[in-house]
């Protein structure tokens, strides 16, 4: 382990820019963990930061020392200590948690469709870092395989998709800077579009085989573009005076419903 204090250093300098540019993130394709939680799911993944980055004061908290302790086992990973007022400046929340990673995001294959892919998950222009994490997050918990995200959705891994989807890019394989129509006409099952027009439940949808779900923007919903390249289109249910729900809920909704049937199938 070794220290560092000046705000020349190269290592802060770079952790500056991938913390608040999706495009050095892109660029470098490297982008910061943010907590013990996030790196342990890594770790449980069977990866490897590049580095760790230490808040000076922290390293005696209990989850810090202990992860530290494991990772200090691997020679490849450099440990490096910063003081706490260059911790604040790379820290991406106000109150930082003390211990970051620096790690390599996976090569990203934009509109590679195969025929294993059951279950899937197309997303056009969702814009807030939280909404996606929560996305990816249901995607994880239901089983998804594949996400696929349009070239003006969210950074799929800053710092707050990250945070929001607690581990679940780690269970992933998610294609950024997709074009979905292309996507939707190569995959194998049905595509499904939830739209407030349609006049299909979905609980009266069959989701046995193959399917991939495609949602749209927070505001604008989805293009016309992507909804005449799907297989069909259905509604949430919704009790009278409700406009809509959010994606990210709308999401968890449509994946569910799926290990529902599927559930019910196996028995």
């Amino acid at each position: 382990m070794h220290s560092i204090t000046s705000r020349e250093h190269v290592l802060f300098k770079q952790l500056v820019k991938l913390e608040k540019s999706s495009r050095q993130r892109r660029l470098d394709r490297l982008t910061l963990l943010d907590g013990t939680h996030l790196i342990q799911a890594y770790h449980a993944a069977q990866q490897v930061p590049l580095k760790l980055i230490v808040n000076e004061s922290r390293c005696e908290h209990a989850e810090i020392k202990h992860l530290l302790s494991e990772f200090s086992k691997r020679a490849e990973i450099n440990i490096v200590i910063f003081s706490d007022a260059l911790f604040r400046q790379i820290s991406p929340v106000k109150t930082p948690t003390g211990i970051l990673a620096l790690i390599a995001i996976p090569p990203s294959e934009p509109n590679t469709v195969n025929d294993n892919q059951v279950f899937c998950a197309l997303l056009e222009a969702i814009q807030d870092p939280g909404n996606l994490g929560s996305i990816l997050r249901s995607a994880a918990a239901a089983g998804i395989s594949d996400v696929y995200l349009s070239d003006d959705c969210a950074d799929a891994w800053s710092p707050k998709t990250l945070r929001a989807a607690m581990g679940a890019h780690f269970s992933l394989t998610i294609h950024e800077q997709s074009d979905l129509v292309q996507v939707a006409q190569h995959f194998h099952g049905k595509v499904i579009a939830t739209a407030l027009q349609a006049t299909q439940h979905l609980y009266e949808t069959d989701l046995n085989g193959p399917v991939a779900f495609v949602f749209g923007n927070e505001g604008a919903g989805l293009s016309q573009e992507i909804l005449h390249a799907v297989s069909e289109q259905v509604m949430i249910p919704m009790l009278d005076n409700t406009e809509s729900l959010n994606a990210a809920a709308a999401a968890a909704i449509c994946f569910f419903e799926k290990v529902r049937q599927q559930s019910f199938s196996n028995v």
